[in-house]
């Protein structure tokens, strides 16, 4: 237990929980997005689950290090450039991340009603949700990996111990498991802020899928950019709420 009194080791817990969290910031946001589709009562369920399933695939990578480190050696090329899995795991994963937050981006601008259709049927009413809830925890677990793989191997860049690792593994998704439901509500409550946290996730799958292919986009430019787009937005949200406090005209006179 001494080595719980080294000041270095709660150093490298802080720094690697807060790295943790922040990488999880686009994880919450995308299982925001797919929950807030759900019935309300299978919401907490989901986000349960979604989160539960992102620290199982973080804790299974972290104790196949070897595994998750053998990743980034190539296995072909492709016009002169190696392609390895970790390649291939950021490429499919940013398609997939492009491709859903661009499709959810169509239902909620184009398309809104046809989460609404009216049915009769209470037990198709049923079957259809426990149908797009699993639809959905498969979706969910998809992504978790790939974000899980960037996080992991930063992990390890950054420490040595893997209790160290595991600790702020568990830390950052307990954090994010009580942030996901107020998260969730307040953007499924604005439907801008949703529109803007989708386009987050374009901004993100498309980092991926540059990563893959050794173009580095640092994340701190993306997210000083969805900082600044969300100060933005607080500010339309706080006029339209004034607005919406002013009396009539008419009342006004």
């Amino acid at each position: 237990m001494e080595f719980l009194l080294d000041p270095n080791i709660w150093i490298a817990f802080a720094m690697l929980t807060a790295l943790e969290i922040v990488l999880g910031i686009d994880n919450i946001i995308f299982i925001s997005i797919l929950v807030g589709r759900l019935p309300p009562e299978l919401r907490d369920k989901a986000r349960r689950l979604g989160l539960g399933f992102a620290m199982v695939s973080r804790l299974a990578l972290l104790f196949t290090l070897s595994w998750v480190m053998g990743l980034t050696a190539d296995l072909f090329s492709v016009l002169g450039h190696g392609i390895s899995g970790r390649d291939l795991v950021l490429l499919f994963g940013g398609l997939f991340l492009l491709y859903k937050a661009s499709h959810e981006i169509f239902v909620e601008v184009e398309a809104r009603e046809l989460d609404h259709a009216p049915v009769s049927d209470e037990a198709a009413v049923k079957a259809a949700g426990r149908k797009l809830f699993w639809s959905i925890i498969g979706q969910i677990a998809v992504i978790d990996i790939v974000f899980s793989l960037d996080s992991v191997i930063t992990a390890v860049g950054m420490v040595d111990e893997i209790g160290v690792m595991v600790a702020a593994v568990v830390t950052s998704v307990v954090v994010m498991l009580v942030a996901a439901k107020p998260i969730g509500d307040f953007v499924d409550s604005h439907p801008s802020v949703k529109v803007l946290a989708l386009a987050f996730l374009v901004m993100v799958g498309m980092a991926l899928t540059a990563e893959a292919f050794d173009q580095h986009v640092p994340k701190g430019y993306i997210y000083a950019a969805m900082a600044f787009s969300l100060a933005v937005e607080a500010l339309n949200l706080r006029a339209r709420a004034k607005r919406r406090a002013l009396p009539p005209q008419g009342e006004a006179q």
